[in-house]
């Protein structure tokens, strides 16, 4: 199978798996019930994935992609770090507060196992976030600031409580234009605190 056709059928069984996760939760999304739904043998799921969870962490690997090249590319290309952030700001908001991660994050809610939560953390959190650390080590390096607390700052003052609203169905799904709205009031306030006068 090359390249192409191997990405087509993964496409569809990451489809399959958010319908299935939506309409029978975590623990219902069976890998039989997932590669029957997909036209796709349990075999394949399991030699491309391993396990549920390694599919499901695969999902949401494919999720942050854009927000994980984004930040990837900046290191590498030592992109002026400020404006990466600007850049990556919205993308990163609109992947969290997207319908699929807020799917995967209800789901995990009631996944009393907690193996959703850890397949999300490992293929979301735990991926973008040094690369965030990184970025945040270029721009606080005239400060005292630790990298990882204005990473965690920056993450607090984007998302706030917006990601939880959401995932207890009491707040709609926002706009591009709320999206950019918001990165716009977050980032001079982060950026007040990091130069000291915010504090």
């Amino acid at each position: 199978m090359n390249e192409k056709d191997r990405q087509t059928r993964h496409d569809a069984i990451s489809r399959a798996a958010y319908d299935l996760l939506a309409e029978h939760g975590y623990a219902g999304a069976s890998m039989m019930r997932i590669a029957t739904a997909a036209k796709a043998s349990n075999e394949t799921l399991y030699r491309w994935y391993g396990s549920k969870a390694g599919l499901f962490r695969t999902m949401v690997e494919d999720n942050a992609a854009q927000t994980r090249s984004m930040l990837l590319r900046a290191l590498e290309d030592q992109t002026d770090p400020n404006e990466t952030l600007e850049r990556v700001a919205s993308v990163f908001l609109g992947m969290l507060l997207g319908d699929r991660a807020i799917l995967m994050n209800r789901a995990a809610a009631a996944d009393q196992t907690g193996e959703l939560g850890a397949a999300i953390s490992a293929g979301g959190r735990a991926q973008v976030m040094p690369l965030l650390i990184r970025l945040m080590d270029r721009i606080c390096n005239a400060s005292d600031i630790p990298p990882d607390e204005a990473a965690s700052l920056f993450v607090s003052l984007l998302v706030g409580d917006r990601q939880v609203k959401r995932i207890i169905h009491t707040s709609p799904a926002p706009s591009k234009a709320e999206i950019e709205s918001t990165c716009a009031r977050a980032l001079p306030i982060f950026r007040q605190w990091i130069s000291g006068t915010g504090a």
